[in-house]
């Protein structure tokens, strides 16, 4: 038998997350999240049109812009971009020498989700007649299957 223990709970209100988020302990990391995403709007114009969506700063680590890539080729089209991502960076302050990328599976920006619309009262209305219907008795008083089709159907 283990002695492990579980960790008791902690009771007392939740906060709500960006008071949580903003709270001295979590303060750093959220900055350091903020910070990072401002310096890649100022990368990102310098990057080649085609390459811009197929990447994302990821991290500045020591001397390095780490970026993240959507595949082996974006990578080296990075490569070739890194010259001018070095300079801007040196030009608004960084110490940058290098530029890394790390290539993931998944696509770097999310794709655009379809709006959802809402369906109008006539469409509405509309559906629920096609719906009766398909659910009213043929003309010897059964009702027809949802399909409309009673027994097989001839070819």
């Amino acid at each position: 038998m283990s002695d492990s223990k579980s960790k008791p709970r902690r009771t007392g209100i939740a906060q709500p997350a960006l008071q949580a988020a903003l709270t001295d302990a979590a303060t750093d990391p959220v900055r350091r999240a903020m910070w990072l995403d401002a310096l890649e709007q100022q990368l990102r114009p310098c990057l080649p049109p085609a390459l811009a969506p197929h990447c994302r700063l990821a991290n500045v680590a020591g001397k390095r812009l780490v970026f993240i890539v959507d595949s082996p080729v974006w990578n080296a089209r990075l490569r070739l971009a890194a010259p001018e991502l070095i300079n801007v960076a040196q030009s608004i302050g960084l110490a940058v020498t290098e530029v890394t990328a790390k290539t993931r599976p998944a696509p770097v920006v999310k794709p655009a989700q379809a709006a959802v619309v809402p369906v109008s009262e006539a469409s509405r209305r509309g559906l629920q007649a096609a719906l009766d219907l398909l659910s009213a008795p043929d003309s010897a008083g059964t009702p027809t299957p949802q399909g409309g089709h009673r027994g097989r159907r001839k070819n």
